[in-house]
């Protein structure tokens, strides 16, 4: 019988990488954080520059997504993995304070640090919140938009992911995303090992499960991009890249 993920340790890893991530955005990782990984991403620098600092420096996205979102003054948002709260602070510029923008993220460390960096820099129309992507704590129809950047594919069930950001979205809402995703199906020595999911190589699905997961719940599958730019730094997840093409992409899809 072949060894199954250990989920609680899955759980255990990803806090503890985050928590590092959010305290110590200068220690090695297997990949880059930070402001010149967003702006060679494609994030605008002028826009960056009402960001906090300190959100930008925790960064630790895959992609862009904001033009696949289109974000408008006035809409609701849900950033889902929102971490330090830079994709959410950079949908705030988006929505105006006419908006407003929520993050929910698991790592109670980039939480308290999101919230404090929120009412610090008079972001009152942002927050955040401690919870499970898999199990939103919000009412259906909430968001006009849903936006993740790099954090589905370190969910053991990205099908329960899908599922409740098609429940909190309203009809003709909107799911702008970036993850890592593997041309191949991989091995199940690396799809059990809770050491490569938290570092974000384990859980990339290949990409035609990970599409089908999100029109299996009823989206419409709108644009799906390769982001060249993206490289992961460490030996043993550049491996896996070229032996398995996991790399990074943006989706957008629509709720009917």
């Amino acid at each position: 019988m072949s060894k199954s993920l250990d989920t609680d340790k899955l759980e255990r890893e990803v806090k503890s990488m985050y928590r590092d991530v959010a305290e110590s955005a200068d220690a090695e990782f297997h990949f880059e954080t930070g402001r010149d990984l967003a702006e060679r991403l494609g994030y605008d620098s002028n826009t960056l520059t009402y960001v906090p600092d300190e959100a930008i420096d925790s960064f630790a996205g895959v992609g862009y997504c904001f033009e696949m979102a289109d974000l408008e003054p006035r809409e609701d948002v849900l950033d889902l993995g929102s971490g330090s709260g830079m994709d959410a602070f950079y949908a705030a510029m988006n929505v105006t304070e006419t908006g407003s923008v929520t993050g929910v993220d698991m790592t109670p460390n980039q939480v308290e640090k999101a919230n404090d960096l929120a009412a610090d820099n008079g972001f009152h129309n942002v927050s955040f919140h401690q919870g499970y992507i898999e199990d939103l704590p919000f009412e259906d129809e909430s968001f006009d938009a849903v936006i993740s950047n790099g954090v589905i594919n370190l969910s053991a069930a990205k099908d329960r992911v899908f599922e409740e950001a098609y429940r909190v979205l309203r009809p003709g809402g909107r799911l702008a995303l970036s993850d890592i995703i593997s041309d191949q199906q991989m091995p199940e020595s690396i799809k059990n090992d809770a050491d490569l999911w938290a570092a974000c190589i384990g859980g990339a699905e290949q990409v035609d499960r990970y599409t089908s997961f999100i029109e299996t719940v009823g989206f419409d599958l709108t644009e799906v991009r390769e982001n060249t730019e993206y490289e992961f730094i460490s030996d043993q997840a550049a491996n896996a890249c070229q032996k398995y093409g996991v790399k990074s992409i943006s989706l957008s899809a629509r709720k009917h």
